[in-house]
């Protein structure tokens, strides 16, 4: 039996689906990537139709299916989007005198927290912080004496009607959830390393319509935020030049700038460099640098207001950048000139080693950094059965054991591959019905005969009459 782990990511505006399988080398072989424009069924990472997003999710499915010949029994789902958050939680237990802390009193405090009720909130990630026993902050408590324990936990929760709706929709959709993750603790996993995570920093992935901020300190995430704000903002402030979505998109990815320095703005006002829109209209190139850098200072500036005031002199490994809005022109040198922090990186790809001979996963250009985190999250076998071989017939036999047709409809057992089969093609099965036998039909009400084929009939028993004579 075939063996993979397929995975689909709820972007904030596009749904992607992969699957592929981990090798004993430790490395990732992808073996099919696919993507579904989700703009009319999501919104900042949130479903809000859940018709139309079961109809995306089964084209996912149908899709990574014929790439690999082979049906899908079950997928990992990551989650993210404006409804995303985390939540800090403190459970405190009195302890008897001369108590030793052991691991069924931590369990007990780590089960009170699970069980908070949030009025409109889903908890899906727990992230122990730490534990204070007496005036101590420890990692793990189990044998250390004291008369009160402190419980520090950061909750990652999500809101209860999107966690209702995303599992419906997979319900009409008829795909199995392997599991939920929060994607942006599975992206941290696979693209900051673990001196970063130790020393402090943040993580940024600029989405399409949201930004996501999570802040990491002594290996920890300390902070989870998700802004409503991504690179569809810039876009649609460059529409306001009079021009349609998809012109502002494809200027803004070719000429737009996060940030453009005073000399350089300078020299671009004296040449009177202007972009061409289309054939007929162009803008000035003044005109573009405000309203980008306008609306990329802003998101920066939101980014910085996420981070507590506690560990803002505490991100010795800085910022590090991802997502596709990470790949505009200067954006490293806007948030060093917006944060005043010397330290940023760009995140093009995930720290795994990976195969494929997909050309988008070849680019390695953060896009795909979300997707590819969560299939090597993923542990179990999501593969289902073989779609059928062409030429399967009724009872789905192929190959040696499939029963090949004699021109009376009856069937002979084959004990040789045909030359297709043997080269491994398949399709989706059609939906076949077997020729009755004469002997059969029998009792079935014959069809009315035409005057022609009466007279045709006749011809034909005088002919044979005239052949016994002679």
């Amino acid at each position: 039996m075939a063996e993979f782990i397929a995975a689909i990511e709820l972007g904030s505006s596009m749904f992607r689906g992969i699957a592929g399988k981990k090798n004993l080398d430790g490395s990732i072989t992808i073996q099919a990537l696919v993507k579904e424009d989700a703009s009319q069924c999501i919104r900042k990472g949130v479903v809000n139709n859940i018709d139309k997003t079961a109809v995306c999710l089964k084209n996912i499915v149908t899709k990574l299916s014929k790439a690999l010949k082979q049906s899908i029994s079950q997928v990992y789902v990551g989650v993210g989007g404006q409804s995303v958050r985390s939540i800090r939680n403190v459970i405190v237990r009195d302890l008897p005198s001369e108590t030793i802390v052991d691991g069924d009193i931590v369990d007990g405090l780590m089960d009170s927290n699970r069980g908070m009720d949030y009025p409109d909130l889903e908890i899906l990630n727990v992230v122990t912080q730490e534990y204070k026993i007496g005036n101590q902050y420890v990692v793990d408590p189990v044998g250390i004496k004291g008369t009160r324990l402190e419980g520090n936990f950061l909750n990652i929760a999500q809101r209860k009607l999107f966690y209702s709706n995303l599992n419906e929709a997979f319900e009409r959709a008829g795909i199995d959830i392997a599991e939920i993750f929060p994607a942006p603790l599975v992206l941290a996993d696979c693209v900051l390393t673990e001196s970063e995570k130790r020393s402090g920093c943040v993580l940024v992935d600029l989405g399409a319509e949201t930004t996501t901020v999570s802040v990491y300190h002594k290996s920890l995430l300390r902070h989870l935020a998700v802004i409503p704000l991504g690179g569809n903002n810039i876009t649609k402030d460059i529409t306001a030049l009079k021009m349609e979505d998809r012109e502002a998109e494809l200027l803004k990815l070719k000429y737009a700038s996060a940030y453009t320095e005073v000399a350089e703005m300078d020299a671009e006002m004296e040449a009177s460099r202007t972009y061409p829109i289309d054939g007929e209209r162009s803008i000035e190139s003044k005109q573009l640098v405000d309203l980008v850098e306008a609306r990329v200072e802003e998101i920066i500036q939101n980014v910085w207001h996420q981070i507590p005031v506690e560990y803002t002199n505490k991100l010795l490994s800085g910022i590090i950048l991802t997502g596709g809005g990470s790949n505009m022109k200067n954006i490293e040198l806007a948030f060093k000139k917006y944060t005043n922090v010397e330290k940023i990186r760009k995140a093009n790809f995930v720290n795994l080693s990976i195969k494929s001979n997909i050309e988008d996963v070849k680019k390695r250009d953060t896009t795909l950094n979300t997707i590819i985190s969560l299939m090597a999250k993923g542990d179990m076998n999501c593969a289902g059965k073989p779609i059928a071989h062409k030429g399967a017939d009724l009872f789905g036999q192929t190959g040696e054991n499939a029963p090949q047709a004699e021109p009376n409809g009856n069937h002979v057992q084959s004990s040789t591959q045909t030359g297709e089969n043997k080269g491994g093609n398949t399709a989706e099965p059609a939906v076949a019905h077997p020729l009755p036998n004469k002997e059969e039909n029998t009792e079935s009400e014959p069809p009315k005969a035409s005057i022609w084929s009466k007279i045709g009939k006749k011809l034909k028993n005088f002919g044979g009459k005239i052949m016994e004579e002679e």
